[in-house]
């Protein structure tokens, strides 16, 4: 039945809003769609080409702040399946987009400190220049607990000290708390310390 719901809402609804110029209300039964496979169905790879599907119409339309939210959705699902490069993109794209908003600029610190994660999982070098990038780019970011919390990791990673990062991510905590998210990719970033099989699953 879900998935019966989720083909009716993609067929003729939608269809007809596209061929009525309504790209809003056809971006609206995307995200509808994509929350269906999110939520019920589990399938996070169709959940995410519904996200992707629905910011191009709110692209269309130049609706930006909605084009962002799906996108964002995009990027941490991405990132949960190991496509890193693709949640990059996004993320430093979304924050170099809101860097400038006097409304918005305060969570770009949030969306170059993601970015900046998903580098470091892949490589710590990368997670170093990509740090230099964002501080260049956006100034204001060098003065964010989330830069400070990144450079104190890189240094821990540098030395291999496990207890250093730990410490770090747990002073983080204490003040802003860790969303599973976020605690998911500090864990893999951990573990590249301790070594393979060494990992306790815990931050604390």
């Amino acid at each position: 039945m879900i998935l019966l719901r989720a083909s009716w809402m993609l067929g003729m609804p939608t269809k007809r809003q596209i061929l009525k110029g309504r790209f809003t209300i056809a971006a609206k039964h995307h995200i509808t769609i994509a929350e269906i496979y999110e939520t019920e169905l589990v399938d996070i790879e169709k959940a995410i080409a519904h996200y992707e599907q629905s910011a191009d119409y709110y692209k269309g339309e130049e609706s930006n702040s909605s084009a962002n939210k799906c996108l964002l959705k995009v990027a941490a699902y991405a990132a949960q399946l190991e496509q890193y490069q693709k949640a990059i993109e996004i993320y430093e794209q979304v924050g170099t987009n809101t860097m400038d908003n006097p409304l918005l600029k305060y969570s770009a610190k949030d969306y170059f400190f993601k970015a900046a994660l998903c580098h470091f999982i892949v490589d710590e070098l990368n997670a170093k220049l990509a740090l230099e990038k964002y501080e260049e780019m956006f100034p204001a970011f060098t003065d964010s607990r989330e830069c400070k919390l990144l450079k104190k990791l890189l240094e821990a990673h540098e030395e291999q000290n496990s207890e250093a990062y730990t410490e770090a991510v747990k002073e983080f905590d204490s003040i802003s708390r860790l969303d599973q998210w976020l605690t998911t990719m500090l864990l893999r970033i951990k573990k590249s310390i301790q070594g393979d099989g060494e990992g306790d699953g815990d931050l604390k």
